[in-house]
């Protein structure tokens, strides 16, 4: 990654992480009456994670941070049983509905979703199903009716001491998970727990290019066991594949499906009232649609985790990362660095959530493989009672893995310019990025309406142009894809409905 962008994700990171020390520096204990509240203000060791309701309040509001769920920054909330139905309609002005390279015509979207929430809790058990599904309208020639569908699966099964969780996220969509148009402002296309285990596990994209219909599944089972009231070692596997279906040439690029396993282990020490360490290891195995292109990643990690209940989850590991390339019966090893940094942090109106990743990753279908480094930022504050603003920011550099051969290189950008197609992108690097704003009212107990607006670019260094064998530049060719959204809608969102 370039000085210039290692410098902006830092600083990204950085500023957010100041304000928010500062205040945790700053601020009271809080004063609540449960408990728990009262050992962790006079300094003792959280309450031993044994027995089925001390292991479900220690899962909530502090699991091990060498697993995939995060705590609760509302963890008194008592959990219940519910069924909960929702409606969103909307229609956009969008500056590039087609998502092409070089393009700019005003034309419209209109976007139509349902959805159906359910949670139901047992003694020892805890399942809940999310599916959402609709239609989108694009009336940029070529494109018109696209269907989007997302369903997600989360079984927990608990015991005395530890706890099974199974999990499955499927979507099909016309546009990447990486906040597309829609993505950032309603969660359309992330991944499980809002996209946070994506960026390691697989089943998702990091750029996104033309209106090509994908299919994304993510498939997690991991465990938790917990070895004493200061320790646990947590396990998990996982499976997930792209597949690009219809006509996935987009100006002459063909999109690469993919396939990756991977796996984590991990030891968790809590060290005080508010603090962990763990050491984690994983591995990734990448196959790709193209035969003979697959690579695989061993990686150790050491984290370390800083949270208060109901208010503060900070979170930051980093360790080295082994790769293994494999093209066409070549072997080639890198050593690399892989590490991520989180912080969610509650302030008396404002919810901030802030987040920093580098892993190997699928490529997006336009690389065999990337190095992804992937930063980012929400917001959500009420203004008043009935009136609130959310924000999202997001950016992600992507690093070429697997090189092109010099033939590949010239095959693929001559067929750029002749509206062929080769296998993905003949380029180095792209970046994608996003920033995206909305306000919202709320019009009486179950309907709000809501007007946003979304910038997305994806660019391309300046390989993806390239030269020829004679050193001579090919023709002029647009590597960058900029995208204006302004969307007014609605949604309709019942009471839930209680199922105990």
């Amino acid at each position: 990654m370039s000085k210039r962008n290692s410098i902006f994700s830092l600083v990204l990171l950085a500023l957010p992480l100041y304000a928010a020390l500062g205040q945790d520096s700053a601020a009271p204990q809080s004063t609540g009456s449960s408990p728990q509240d009262s050992s962790q203000q006079a300094g003792a060791p959280p309450a031993p994670a044994f027995g089925v309701d001390a292991q479900s309040s220690q899962v909530t509001e502090n699991p091990p941070i060498s697993g995939i769920d995060q705590p609760g920054l509302e963890p008194h909330t008592a959990p219940l049983s519910y069924l909960q139905p929702s409606l969103h309609v909307s229609e956009a002005a969008d500056s590039n509905a087609s998502d092409t390279l070089g393009n700019s015509s005003l034309q419209s979207d209109t976007l139509v979703l349902g959805s159906l929430e359910l949670q139901r809790l047992w003694s020892h058990y805890d399942l809940a199903l999310d599916y959402t599904g609709g239609v989108g309208y694009y009336s940029a020639g070529g494109v018109g009716f696209k269907n989007l569908e997302q369903f997600d699966v989360d079984q927990k099964i608990n015991w005395k001491r530890g706890e099974l969780d199974l999990r499955d996220s499927f979507s099909y969509m016309p546009e990447g998970s990486f906040a597309g148009a829609y993505g950032s402002m309603y969660g359309i296309g992330q991944s499980l727990s809002g996209g946070t285990p994506g960026t390691f596990w697989g089943g998702t994209t990091f750029g996104a290019l033309g209106q090509v219909s994908r299919i994304m599944n993510l498939s997690l089972a991991d465990v938790t066991e917990y070895l004493s009231p200061k320790s646990s070692v947590t396990a998990a596997v996982g499976y997930g594949f792209v597949h690009f279906t219809g006509d996935t040439d987009v100006q002459g690029i063909s999109f690469l499906g993919s396939t990756q396993l991977s796996a984590q282990g991990g030891y968790n020490r809590v060290l005080g009232p508010h603090d962990q360490v763990a050491i984690v290891y994983g591995y990734q195995a990448f196959n790709f649609s193209t035969a003979g292109l697959a690579f695989h990643s061993n990686l150790i990690q050491f984290l370390w985790g800083h949270r208060i209940s109901g208010r503060m989850d900070f979170l930051a590991g980093a360790g080295p990362q082994f790769t293994g390339l494999s093209e066409a019966g070549a072997n080639s090893n890198g050593v690399s660095v892989a590490g991520k940094a989180t912080l969610r942090y509650r302030f008396p109106k404002t919810t901030l959530a802030l987040s920093y990743q580098r892993y190997n990753t699928n490529g997006s279908g336009l690389f065999a493989g990337a190095q992804t480094d992937n930063a980012e930022l929400s917001v959500a504050r009420p203004l008043s009672r009935v009136w609130s603003v959310t924000a999202d920011l997001g950016y992600a550099h992507n690093k070429r893995l697997i090189p092109l051969t010099l033939q590949e290189q010239i095959t693929c950008e001559i067929s750029a310019s002749s509206s062929s197609s080769c296998a993905g992108v003949a380029a180095d690097t792209f970046d994608y990025g996003f920033a995206g704003v909305a306000l919202h009212r709320m019009l009486g107990r179950n309907f709000h309406i809501f007007a946003s607006y979304q910038f997305n670019e994806l660019s391309f260094d300046p390989s993806f142009c390239g030269a020829s064998l004679s050193g001579a530049s090919l023709a002029p060719c647009n590597r960058i894809s900029q995208r204006n959204i302004g969307t007014f809608g609605f949604d309709w969102r019942p009471r839930p409905m209680r199922l105990d």
